[in-house]
């Protein structure tokens, strides 16, 4: 063999180990950077469990805390809006809200006190499955929340204390603030 030949061998050889090297770090790089995507999109998403758990201790809480002021009054009622909230129309017993894009219905049976289960039992029969179905009973009151969850990230939110509740849809990364702010609203509800 000749020192040529040997030579062209020789480089030959460093050349396929080079692209052989080049080859495993494209493919180490795809590797990383899929783990890395998958990992922050499983951190991003909102876990329908947790964020349903969180809503409904939320609720419980914001229960036995103190009640809002009323600021806005109806015909039939007054009660607590945030800032933000406008009222867009009125019925005798409905009136819808609006928070930017959002839209809540506030529903109030003047006939039914606080610490009646009427309206809790009658929205809960409205579906044939809910995702969460609860109530608390704190100071003569009856508060409840339920949730049905619509698709992937869209549920629909319904907060209530006896003869009163709200609803909206709401993304479930959305569930525990917006189940406080109703709660606050609800709580506020006075009849005139």
């Amino acid at each position: 063999m000749s020192y040529e030949y040997y030579g062209r061998y020789h480089k030959d050889s460093c050349i396929f180990r080079k692209r052989r090297r080049e080859k495993l770090k494209f493919f180490k790089a795809i590797i990383i950077f899929t783990l890395f995507v998958l990992v922050l999109s499983a951190c991003g998403k909102s876990s329908f469990k947790n964020e349903s758990k969180e809503a409904t201790a939320s609720v419980e809480t914001t229960l036995a805390e103190a009640v809002k002021k009323p600021n806005k009054k109806s015909d039939e009622i007054q009660f607590y809006l945030p800032f933000g909230f406008e009222i867009k129309d009125e019925s005798p017993n409905n009136i819808i809200l609006k928070n930017g894009s959002k839209t809540y219905i506030l529903f109030n049976n003047p006939q039914e006190n606080e610490e009646s289960d009427v309206v809790y039992k009658a929205t809960a029969a409205q579906y044939e499955d809910l995702d969460v179905k609860k109530e608390f009973k704190q100071d003569k009151k009856l508060g409840f929340v339920i949730i049905k969850q619509m698709d992937a990230d869209l549920n629909e939110l319904t907060v209530g204390i006896g003869g009163t509740k709200i609803t909206t849809q709401v993304k479930t990364s959305s569930l525990k603030n917006e189940a406080i702010v109703m709660t606050q609203i609800v709580s506020s509800v006075e009849n005139n």
